[in-house]
């Protein structure tokens, strides 16, 4: 069984002007609760990552294996343009009646000085809605862009998390780099640190088959 979930102020979740690891994580810990669902396997990409990885280390009751996907448990400021894209996206302005091709073309002239990468600009793309005719950003910006610090960093945590844990990254991506490997290792003494050949940030949009295969390798292992 799989789940997939929207995390707060993303997707089809709510807004909320609160957004920390520790926040969602919890929101992570409600559903699985409502769920009656007691072990898990959670996989994270990036924030969801962090997020995936403030579960295990705040409950690894309820974690079975973790899987961390092109991110590691420190800051990412320094190497993140996030902040310059979310400021990108919150200047596109799109008129009424457009049709959605060209909407998504009019942003996406907007991102591309920005957003240089196609597949990234793509990735943030996908955010962008028609709600009553009108064009918006299904993410709550705002609450991303004023908990950004928060995002960017990570909590701090003195227990480790003893089980399974896949760090997986792109090759070509800078969130991922050996300076890290002392505190993946410090909270998470049993992970398999792999990069994927060819592959950025977006590991598994990037890479997919490769994906699914070291993943799939990952969970068959004993």
């Amino acid at each position: 069984q799989v789940l997939t979930m929207d995390a707060r102020n993303h997707g089809s979740s709510p807004h909320s002007p609160l957004m920390t690891y520790e926040a969602m994580s919890l929101d992570v810990q409600h559903l699985l609760t409502r769920l009656g669902i007691t072990k898990c396997i959670v996989l994270g990409h990036s924030m969801g990552g962090k997020t995936a990885m403030t579960l295990a280390l705040q409950r690894p009751d309820l974690v079975e294996r973790l899987i961390s996907v092109d991110i590691s448990p420190t800051t990412t400021a320094l190497v993140s343009g996030f902040s310059a894209y979310i400021s990108a996206m919150k200047s596109v302005r799109i008129p009424d009646g457009l049709s959605r091709s060209a909407a998504r073309q009019l942003a996406d002239d907007h991102l591309r000085p920005v957003v240089q990468l196609p597949q990234l600009r793509h990735f943030l793309l996908t955010n962008l809605v028609e709600v009553e005719g009108r064009y918006a950003w299904r993410l709550n910006l705002e609450a991303i862009s004023h908990h950004l610090t928060d995002i960017m960093n990570f909590p701090v945590f003195h227990k480790p998390y003893l089980g399974p844990a896949l760090f997986l990254g792109g090759s070509e991506s800078p969130y991922m780099s050996s300076k890290d490997y002392p505190e993946i290792q410090r909270l998470f003494p049993k992970a398999d640190i792999q990069y994927i050949e060819g592959a950025g940030h977006i590991v598994h949009q990037e890479k997919f088959e490769e994906f699914v295969t070291a993943v799939s390798k990952f969970l068959l292992s004993p």
